[in-house]
């Protein structure tokens, strides 16, 4: 009996840690970005834990890139402006936003023009200065006939016509580095190739048309216009909803998995920079904007995971034409659930604007360079003041000697000095003074602003978009800390 009793109490213990174990809790709700395991199975049951799904929203704050793909005439507040978006949109590992979805919106606010600006404009021909317009967008159709109501802000800085600009390349040792640097110059060529195709869509006017344009712009009294591939950053104001996807044991283990040697992500800037203002460690923010990928399509890090760094090196422009140059370190990679590691990473592509003349080295410096055409404006300038001070005929009259004014070196020199206003009264004034006067004040600005004003600064507006190369994770004591504090803390939630 008392045996009995015994096996009685040792099978009922087996039962109980059996139900301890069959009961045991789920695993953490999984966020965005985790790289915790799959959910194991319980010994009491051989299904696994159920998927877990993730939304899929674009966050407030989150920019949308759109590029106008029409020619706007400026006339007034409310007039409409087509789009495109020109960066694809991601929610996690989801594409939710292609490229070539059409947005549209309107002009908000035509800027006033200052007393000032509109007499320095004068005095150059200029009777309509060019005034600051400001745009909204408030409705995105997708390639599958769907519409959002959007409400943005466009982002300070936008606005212009934008540029990829790859960095230099490295010149490396034969072996690993040598195909990392092969895998990053594919990366960079691919991330240009995909811009020159979004720019494609545009239908961007030829040589005659932008020509036509200059011309325009040089008459006294012109219409304004906002060239096709304008682009602008629109801010979400609130989010859009996508809806949810599964989240499955496989994603989520291939989630944080060692980054390819090589890769490249796509960034978008989050703190604005200028080498005007930015100072030597000064804290860098930047959010991935596009999943990354292995060779297998597995995802590794989600959108929405980030990248903090400093700035590393910063020197203002000055003058003499010295130009800004602006240096940035990414040193630490957050997922969205707030896992850090350690990281190498630099900047190998950046969007800038068309006439910021930036270019990257090939650790992902960036300077601002001036343009070779100065030397072909400071020649013709020059040219056209030696031309207003040729000597015209003389006579003698009662022996007094009257100099006759040579027409076209007062046009060339009124040309020189105040563009079509100088060449009207080089027409109508007939004095040699006046004509080199104009000429010299011409030339002289041309010189001062081609080789001794002060140079152009680098300039990297809030959500600059970016590809930002990751060399390699560090393993170290901080991060295997921060990633085991990180886990623990989302065990007990």
């Amino acid at each position: 009996m008392p045996n009995r009793r015994v096996l009685c109490a040792i099978l009922f213990a087996v039962g109980c840690l059996g139900s301890i174990e069959a009961q045991e809790a789920p695993i953490p709700q999984l966020s965005p970005g985790s790289v915790r395991k799959p959910a194991p199975m319980s010994r009491g049951s051989m299904t696994p834990a159920p998927p877990q799904s993730v939304a899929l929203s674009v966050p407030r704050g989150a920019p949308l890139q759109v590029a106008l793909d029409q020619e706007i005439r400026v006339k007034r507040v409310g007039q409409s402006v087509h789009a495109r978006i020109v960066e694809p949109v991601y929610a996690f590992d989801r594409l939710v936003v292609p490229v070539g979805s059409q947005v549209t919106g309107q002009i908000t606010k035509i800027g006033a023009i200052s007393r000032g600006k509109r007499t320095i404009a004068a005095l150059d021909a200029d009777f309509t200065p060019e005034r600051k317009v400001e745009v909204s967008f408030n409705d995105l159709a997708l390639p599958d006939q769907r519409h959002f109501q959007l409400q943005t802000s466009v982002t300070p800085g936008s606005g212009q016509v934008i540029r990829f600009v790859a960095a230099a390349e490295r010149t490396e040792r034969k072996g690993v580095k040598d195909a990392v640097s092969e895998k990053t110059k594919q990366a960079k060529e691919q991330a240009k190739q995909e811009w020159d195709n979004a720019m494609k869509q545009l239908k961007t006017p030829g040589r005659m048309h932008r020509l036509k344009r200059y011309v325009e712009a040089q008459l006294p009294v012109h219409a304004q216009y906002i060239p096709v591939g304008t682009v602008y950053f629109a801010e979400l104001n609130a989010p859009l909803d996508f809806g949810t996807e599964l989240m499955t044991p496989q994603i989520a283990s291939s989630i944080g998995a060692p980054l390819p040697l090589g890769s490249v992500v796509h960034a978008r800037l989050i703190t604005p920079l200028t080498s005007a203002t930015s100072q030597k460690g000064e804290a860098v923010e930047a959010v991935i904007s596009q999943p990354l990928l292995d060779g297998d399509h597995h995802l590794i890090l989600p959108q929405g995971s980030r990248l903090t760094g400093t700035v590393s090196q910063v020197q203002p422009a000055h003058r003499l034409k010295k130009n800004g140059l602006l240096r940035i370190k990414f040193q630490e990679l957050i997922q969205p659930d707030g896992i850090q590691e350690k990281v190498e990473a630099t900047l190998e592509g950046v969007q800038s604007g068309k006439d910021a003349n930036v270019k990257l080295d090939s650790e992902g410096g960036a300077e601002a360079t001036t343009p070779k055409t100065r030397y072909l404006t400071t020649a013709v300038s020059l040219t056209l003041a030696a031309a207003s001070v040729s000597s015209g005929g003389s006579d003698v009259d009662n022996g007094v000697a009257h100099t006759r004014a040579n027409t076209g070196a007062q046009v060339a020199g009124g040309v020189n000095g105040f563009k079509l206003l100088g060449m009207a009264l080089g027409l109508a004034v007939h004095s040699r003074a006046l004509g080199y006067t104009m000429g010299a004040y011409g030339a002289g600005m041309s010189v001062y602003s081609g080789f001794f004003a002060r140079g152009h600064e680098v300039v990297f507006p809030k959500n600059t978009a970016m590809e930002i190369g990751i060399g390699r994770r560090q393993e170290g004591t901080a991060g295997t800390a921060s990633r085991t504090s990180a886990a623990a803390g989302v065990a007990r939630n």
